[in-house]
């Protein structure tokens, strides 16, 4: 009987139910717009997050780099040979620096990799490396010889000078040309390539680092770095004077690479002249939820370091990223509970008007025997159908929603600040090829994932949006008596 005559009267108002459900539709395809362009903002934010992370990297250590002392400026410095006989010979010259914070002894990753709640700690050593090549050009001495004009007064008091004299020898032509490349290294532990800077990418061509590799004249170059000098497996890399043979290209699974080589940690400490000395420790915990207790450790036990979590670094994103994560997650948020209290309202009110308009119907069937119980389950019965309809129609629209964001892909800008205490740059001058390192700029396609938790809040809702309408006009109906039908009779 119930489903009867639920059925009959659902089609008797078929208008007055679709607007109910439409309200709701859309109230809920907003929740899921939102909540799925959030969820693709905080996954382009990962994005940018691991690109100095890493994969599996929940916390960063390092060292704030010390002020130069007065005989030392931090930048590098470039010698060449300028002999007469060397003229027009090609010179080249390279010179490696370490990159970022202060360069860390070996033995605080182990110290690190013995506090409490850590999982793994591995070093890396960045580096930057200038290379200059170029050639000098002798200059060659060519004279002059005066004019006529310009010899009469040169001849003293007495008038007489040479028509025809020679001026002093000037040099002709001569100067430099030099290239100016720069480009990043880093030294992997080729015992955990787990975390570290070539965790967070992939060997597309080639093969990685074995164990047995710690100190092997072997390197992997990143794709965009091998294309534009046009590095292939097996060829060789040289710097500062030592040949690298090329074993595999990196490409990164999600992000842009900011490292252009990779080599064995021993062979990068060697370049630099940086035995036993790392510039970063990766750090990944036991427990992502004692991530903070863990960095609180670190920074007690290990002085003069500073750990920097993905939080941290979040809090440095900026650009377009940052702003249209805070419009999703602040304005997107509220808007989505305004239209969807509004959504609930709307319905409550549409329904309560319907059972006033229905005096005669549920009059007439408590005077036929229905307790007010009854009439009200009818009412809370057509309200939840017309929630269930709203629901559907409202995870279609936003499923529509989220494909159109994905399919059109806007590109947004990520600006991360560095967070290692300003160290990054190459003095208090803020020169040095390091200061290319204290602010990355990528740009990330935004995509609008919707996840099943997503579908379900939306049915969630879109049976409490029923809900409500239902108890307010189940609570109206109750409430009438059989002679309210008499008298609304004309």
């Amino acid at each position: 009987m119930f489903g009867i005559y639920l059925k009959r009267e659902l089609s008797r108002r078929k208008k007055a139910a679709l607007v109910i459900a439409l309200g709701l539709a859309l109230g809920i395809a907003l929740v899921i717009t939102v909540s799925s362009v959030s969820a693709g903002m905080q996954k382009a934010q990962d994005k940018v997050l691991q690109s100095l992370y890493g994969l599996g990297t929940d916390m960063t250590v390092t060292k704030a780099r010390t002020a130069p002392t007065d005989n030392s400026s931090g930048r590098p410095s470039f010698e060449f040979d300028a002999k007469s006989n060397d003229s027009d010979d090609q010179q080249s010259s390279d010179r490696v620096q370490t990159q970022g914070g202060q360069a860390l002894k070996s033995s605080v990753v182990t110290k690190v990799a013995a506090q409490k709640g850590v999982a793994t700690a591995v070093g890396a050593l960045t580096l930057n490396v200038t290379k200059v090549d170029g050639s000098f050009t002798q200059g060659k001495a060519e004279s002059t010889t005066g004019s006529s004009d310009q010899s009469q007064g040169q001849g003293g008091p007495g008038g007489g000078g040479n028509s025809g004299s020679t001026a002093a020898p000037q040099v002709q032509g001569g100067g430099a040309s030099f290239d100016v490349n720069s480009y990043s290294v880093a030294g992997v532990d080729v015992s955990d390539q787990t975390l570290g800077p070539l965790a967070g990418s992939k060997i597309s061509s080639g093969k990685t680092f074995t164990a047995s590799q710690t100190n092997a004249k072997v390197a992997v170059v990143s794709k965009s770095y091998a294309k534009e000098n046009s590095y292939k497996v097996g060829k060789t890399l040289k710097i500062s004077g030592t040949k690298y043979k090329i074993i595999g290209i990196a490409t990164p699974e999600s992000s842009e690479s900011t490292t252009d080589v990779y080599l064995p940690l021993k062979q990068a400490q060697t370049l630099a002249d940086a035995k036993n000395q790392v510039t970063t420790i990766y750090v990944k915990a036991t427990d992502s939820k004692q991530i903070d207790s863990v960095k609180s450790a670190i920074q007690k036990n290990v002085s003069g370091t500073t750990v920097t979590t993905s939080a941290d670094l979040a809090d440095t994103v900026s650009g377009s990223l940052s702003t249209a994560s805070n419009l999703a997650t602040s304005v997107g948020k509220w808007l989505s509970i305004a239209v969807l209290a509004a959504a609930f309202l709307v319905a409550a009110l549409l329904t309560s008007s319907a059972v006033s308009r229905r005096v005669r119907e549920f009059g007439t069937l408590k005077a036929l025997g229905w307790p007010s119980r009854r009439v009200t389950r009818q009412v809370v019965g057509e309200s939840m159908v017309n929630g269930l309809l709203g629901g559907a129609l409202g995870i279609g629209l936003g499923l529509a929603a989220a494909y159109t964001v994905t399919a059109i892909a806007p590109t947004l800008k990520a600006q991360l600040g560095s967070t290692s205490g300003g160290g990054m740059g190459g003095g208090p001058g803020g020169g040095g090829p390091g200061q290319q390192a204290t602010q990355n700029t990528m740009e990330i396609a935004l995509s609008a994932p919707v996840s099943l938790t997503t579908i379900a809040l939306a049915v969630g809702l879109a049976v409490a949006g029923g809900l409500i309408a239902g108890a307010m006009g189940g609570w109206r109906a109750s409430r009438m008596r059989p002679a309210d039908a008499l008298r609304s009779v004309s």
